[in-house]
């Protein structure tokens, strides 16, 4: 087995071929975009150019043997330890590459699912052209009438053989307009109890009867759709899982998911955050009030007590376990800490930040606010995360039922 010192070395020649160095500019108040968003909204152009520059990055640095460093070799991975995935992360993140942010559903939620439930058939057919970036896949779980209780979906499969015909709507699908494939939850028993009668599949998001809409919010983007499947034929040997047995597979993408939100931060980092928030002040705010400054340490430090959470997370993922409830926790840290933020700034700016004064690093803070309602519904709302925690974690009693 190669070394992790010569596999770093054949990574950093790969990189210094094929990307340049990243320049890290300093944050000087006042230069630059101000702009502090959730989820940078883009116009149609601008993502398309985003989504084309991610998978042509992507199969560049999968030939190159380091699209999947920890993945199966019979898949397309190169089947080495995190070590070596850390090494090379570590090292691509001196350079300036394509950003990868429309992958992160497909790497961080189905791909794992469909190692861990998907038929070999599968496997061949969909892992290797994820990790590559020759498709896109999107998570197709909530409904209008189903977000958080998740087993309360009516999208019906019923079995046609060898093929499963599909009647149903998505709501929230991040990606669904871009993506080739993606995992769905179906209800495939209508006498079983809601948990006991889930099937999931992979399907194509381009087959006769799939429409996907986008759905505008209020932050002027439209990120999320809604997507209707309309006697969709899915067959057999893309289901993911046992028949019935769909919450199950469900779980692992649920975990996966709330893993990858509540560890990505969305760009609510103890550091980078802290530092804007702290700048705003000394330009536009009183930074010798005490309550101003408690608040802010308040913000760092609970930034700095969900990164150490997280960590210790992520390091029981790398042993290979999957995460559990406690994922839950880093999701709804994340959204606690946005909500402090909002709070702060509002305090802070008062009406700069709902009337643009034309001044510099303070109505730009509008998108942050408005976006951070959304999050609070992805991956699960708060109330939701609350009650895994308080049942799954400190082992309460559950809520008595009406």
């Amino acid at each position: 087995m190669t070394s992790v010192e010569e596999f770093s070395k054949n990574a950093l020649s790969f990189l210094e071929a094929n990307a340049k160095k990243r320049v890290v500019e300093k944050s000087v108040w006042g230069q630059g975009s101000d702009v502090v968003a959730v989820l940078p909204e883009k116009t149609e152009e601008e993502e398309k150019a985003e989504v084309t520059a991610a998978k042509k990055w992507a199969q560049k640095v999968f030939d190159a043997g380091f699209g999947w460093i920890t993945g199966p070799k019979e898949f397309g991975g190169a089947e080495l330890s995190d070590e070596y995935a850390r090494a090379y992360m570590a090292l691509e993140a001196q350079y300036d590459t394509a950003p990868q942010s429309c992958r992160g559903i497909g790497l961080g939620m189905v791909a794992p699912t469909i190692l861990a439930h998907g038929t070999q058939s599968a496997k061949e057919k969909y892992l290797r052209s994820l990790y590559r970036g020759d498709i896109i896949a999107c998570q197709l779980f909530s409904e209008p009438g189903a977000g958080s209780d998740l087993a309360g979906v009516s999208t019906f499969a019923r079995r046609d053989g060898d093929e499963w015909v599909i009647n149903g709507q998505k709501v929230w699908t991040s990606g669904a307009h871009y993506s080739q494939i993606g995992e769905i939850l179906c209800r495939s028993d209508l006498q079983a109890p809601k948990h006991r009668g889930l099937t999931a599949f992979i399907v194509d998001m381009k087959a006769p009867g799939v429409s996907v809409r986008p759905l505008r919010q209020m932050t002027g983007g439209a990120s999320f759709n809604e997507v209707f499947f309309t006697d969709v034929r899915v067959p057999d040997d893309h289901r993911l899982g046992d028949v019935n047995e769909g919450w199950t597979v469900a779980l692992t993408t649920l975990m996966n998911e709330r893993a990858a939100i509540g560890g990505g931060g969305g760009g609510v980092s103890a550091g980078s955050m802290s530092q804007r928030l702290t700048e705003l002040v000394k330009h536009v705010g009183n930074p010798k009030d005490p309550l101003v400054r408690q608040k802010l340490v308040d913000i760092y430090m609970n930034a700095r007590v969900a990164q150490y959470t997280n960590q210790r997370a992520m390091a029981k993922i790398a042993k290979g376990q999957l995460p559990g409830p406690e994922m839950s926790i880093a999701k709804l840290s994340l959204t606690e800490n946005m909500r402090r933020i909002c709070d702060y700034v509002s305090v802070v700016l008062g009406m700069r930040v709902i009337a643009d004064a034309n001044q510099w690093g303070t109505y730009g803070w509008s998108t942050f606010i408005l976006g951070v309602p959304g999050m609070r519904v992805a991956g699960g709302t708060d109330e939701v995360m609350k009650n895994i925690v308080a049942e799954r974690v400190l082992g309460l009693p559950k809520d008595a039922k009406k």
